[in-house]
């Protein structure tokens, strides 16, 4: 869905009607830009330490564009961040959001339906497996359910029977007993079949193949299953995990345990996406201690965003800690306003007249989703938080097309 919304979003940009004003093909210099906007910068954000260093580039994008691309801002504010702790781990599947897919019976693979690596929905068939056992368990089933219900009408025969005084009591209980252990044996014979993974509406077809399908929506992230080979019941043939959320497995060690409480922010960083933050929170703390790297595990709950996850990637994570923050209040934006154009931090201001101006800025340390802003913002102005990525995509564009 989301890929789906930024495909729409970016083919909006491109047949939209986006004015740059004095936009330059790269950004320009600090020193440059400082001689060439002095005067406007000493007025409009003469409360900063430097001097707000401006690109000379204005974005303004139709309501339309806007409105398909959610833009929304924030206000740049003042506060102090929280101390924070680095946690050192790696990602791993929710085990509430994982499945290994057994064969459930004896027999030989006729068919594979999947592949290692890919997306498979609930429902649907992974594997066919031929099982002269889950014939016989078919028939055993189809035989207790006749000879049961041939009971019964019997039954019911000697009781009609019974009350014109042409059979006897005895002969009615016998037959209803009879009758009743028939229907235990179609019931058992029936919950031995439903163990298989049969759905109701096939328990009484015949044959001999079982179709094993995924019980989750997710990625394959192990096979071991191929055409005519034969397995136990025990064979797990596939492992499905849905990673739209997942956890982050951070060792905390033993000197920072007062430090980190359950429930606090968290943001996590990758080694594989450099650029990427993963917003969570600690859901747990361990309570097994390792003997010999002196840590306990930090389970923190992360969303997946655009399928990045992946399990096993290893990175580190940043949580808030307990102590007094003993620093000053400084200008913070979520981490979701900044972005990085010609390898330089900036992030959308919006103007009263809805235009969108590039603004370097000079990052501080970051913690539960925000950063500092050191200089190139001041308070009250609005930022875009969400959205980024089409004012981006209309910069880019445009500088693409001067090129040409």
């Amino acid at each position: 869905m989301k890929r789906s919304l930024i495909v729409a979003v970016w083919s909006a940009v491109l047949l939209a009607s986006v004015v740059l004003v004095g936009c330059k093909k790269n950004l320009p210099a600090p020193e440059a830009k400082e001689k060439e906007d002095a005067p406007r910068a000493s007025k409009d954000h003469d409360d900063e330490s430097e001097g707000h260093e401006e690109l000379p580039t204005k974005v303004r994008l139709p309501a339309e564009v806007l409105a398909s691309a959610d833009v929304r801002t924030a206000v740049v504010i003042k506060k102090p961040l929280p101390a924070t702790v680095d946690l050192t781990g790696e990602v791993v599947a929710d085990p509430d959001r994982a499945v290994r897919v057994a064969a459930r019976v004896p027999g030989r693979i006729v068919e594979v339906r999947f592949k290692e690596g890919e997306r498979v929905k609930a429902g649907a068939i992974l594997v066919v497996i031929e099982s002269p056992e889950l014939a016989r368990a078919r028939a055993g089933f189809a035989a207790s359910q006749a000879r049961g219900q041939s009971a019964q009408k019997n039954a019911e025969r000697l009781g009609s029977l019974a009350r014109t005084g042409l059979a006897a009591e005895q002969e009615v209980s016998g037959a209803n007993a009879e009758a009743r252990a028939l229907q235990a044996e179609a019931a058992a014979a029936q919950r031995t079949l439903q163990s298989f993974g049969l759905p109701v509406s096939e328990l009484s077809q015949s044959g001999s193949r079982l179709e094993l399908r995924a019980r989750i929506e997710g990625f394959i992230i192990s096979r071991n299953a191929t055409l005519d080979q034969t397995v136990t019941a025990e064979h797990v043939l596939a492992e499905i995990v849905n990673l739209d959320r997942a956890y982050f497995l951070g060792r905390l060690f033993e000197k920072n345990l007062e430090r980190v409480q359950a429930g606090v922010p968290a943001e996590v960083r990758l080694n594989a996406y450099s650029k990427e933050v993963f917003i969570g929170k600690v859901e747990s703390i361990g309570k097994q201690l390792d003997p010999i790297a002196r840590t306990v595990v930090a389970r923190i709950a992360i969303d997946n965003r655009a399928d990045l996850l992946k399990v096993g990637l290893f990175g580190m994570a940043r949580v808030n800690s307990s102590e007094a923050e003993p620093e000053e209040s400084t200008l913070v934006v979520p981490l979701t306003a900044v972005t990085q154009i010609a390898d330089r931090d900036v992030v959308f201001v919006q103007h009263p007249d809805s235009d969108f101006e590039v603004h370097p800025v000079k990052l501080g340390r970051t913690a539960s989703g925000q950063v500092q802003i050191l200089s190139g913002l001041r308070a009250g102005e609005q930022v875009v938080v969400e959205g980024v990525f089409t004012l981006k995509s209309a910069v880019l564009k445009s500088t693409f097309g001067e090129e040409d």
